[in-house]
């Protein structure tokens, strides 16, 4: 094995394996705690392009990375998404090629993205209130992701998994509905913690729902115990003993999972970003264009920037180092 083809370990000895991709910035919702109402989107030549995209996933995978997320903004609002998820499926290496979505799309492409090579799907749902899913998303219908949960379990995508954002005053009452609406689909779903990123740095400590508060309400009704099971993801599992389900929570805040990152997030304008709470990056778009071809110098690249990686994030209102950036331009 070459140099650059070993396996990507940083200076704490944590295996990257696992790479976020951000196909696009754009979005056709505007959710409160991702973006701003009125966002001001890349222009084209500052995002990358599909080979380019292609480009740094073949040579993650070429350094033993088995797990590719697409995430966006949106990433169905770009218009070549399928033809990434060809070419990426294609990688020897890649295992696991999956997608966050909003689902206000997915009815249109499910079939076209499992025949593509997509192996599973995230799909956001933080209520089901009609009226509050459009207040949260500012501009979603509620209708449109119910009809395209039901089309990915149609075309048989296997283990679904819903992503809710927990807010305080806003969704807290509805924790168990959406798990019951989970427990009747047989799909699992992810209890998130809101990031203090971009506009919801500054808003987030009134309404934040740690895990600890979400598994409390669960248990109200469902003993939970702790599964077994475990992904390429920071989410801890647990199991209800009359549902195959899984009940997952990600709490950057409460139980840091630092120790175990083994990711790292590529922002669609090309920037490496070695951790979500932190500033430092490195811009792979600037490589590619001044080494065009050049698979082994970009390796070499991304070797050297994985030795910056942090050891933790902090997020904490006190904290000295504040994130700006939305995460739509983060990559969810």
């Amino acid at each position: 094995m070459s140099v650059n083809n070993e396996p990507l370990i940083d200076t704490f000895g944590r295996k990257v394996e696992y790479l976020r991709m951000s196909v696009t910035d754009r979005c056709d919702f505007r959710c409160v705690y991702c973006m701003s109402e009125d966002p001001v989107f890349l222009k084209r030549e500052q995002v990358l392009t599909l080979e380019e995209m292609a480009a740094i996933g073949k040579a993650f995978s070429e350094m033993g990375v088995s797990k590719i997320r697409l995430t966006g903004g949106e990433p169905l609002v770009r218009s070549d998404c399928t033809q990434l998820v060809e070419q990426l499926g294609r990688l020897p290496g890649i295992t696991d090629l999956a997608m966050t979505t909003n689902g206000s799309r997915l009815a249109k492409y499910a079939q076209q993205l499992k025949d593509a090579g997509l192996k599973r799907l995230n799909i956001s749902l933080d209520t089901l209130k009609p009226e509050l899913f459009t207040e949260l998303t500012r501009t979603g219908k509620l209708e449109r992701v119910l009809a395209s949960i039901d089309a990915a379990r149609d075309v048989g995508f296997e283990r679904i998994k819903l992503n809710a954002v927990i807010l305080k005053g806003q969704n807290d009452n509805e924790v168990v509905d959406l798990v019951n609406f989970c427990r009747d689909r047989e799909i699992d779903i992810s209890f998130i913690e809101e990031m203090p990123l971009g506009h919801a740095a500054g808003r987030s400590e009134d309404r934040f729902c740690s895990s600890d508060e979400v598994q409390q309400l669960i248990e109200a009704h469902y003993p939970l115990t702790e599964s077994l099971s475990k992904t390429a993801g920071p989410s801890r599992y647990f199991q209800m003993a009359d549902s195959p389900i899984r009940i997952g929570f990600i709490s950057p805040h409460s139980h840091n999972f630092c120790s175990e990152c083994n990711r790292v997030r590529l922002t669609v304008e090309g920037r490496l970003l070695l951790c979500l709470g932190n500033e430092n990056s490195v811009d792979l778009k600037a490589e590619l264009r001044n080494h065009p071809g050049d698979i082994e110098h970009l390796k070499q690249v991304i070797r050297a920037a994985v030795m910056r990686k942090p050891e933790q994030h902090i997020f904490s209102h006190n904290a000295d180092v504040q994130i700006l950036r939305f995460m739509s331009h983060t990559g969810g």
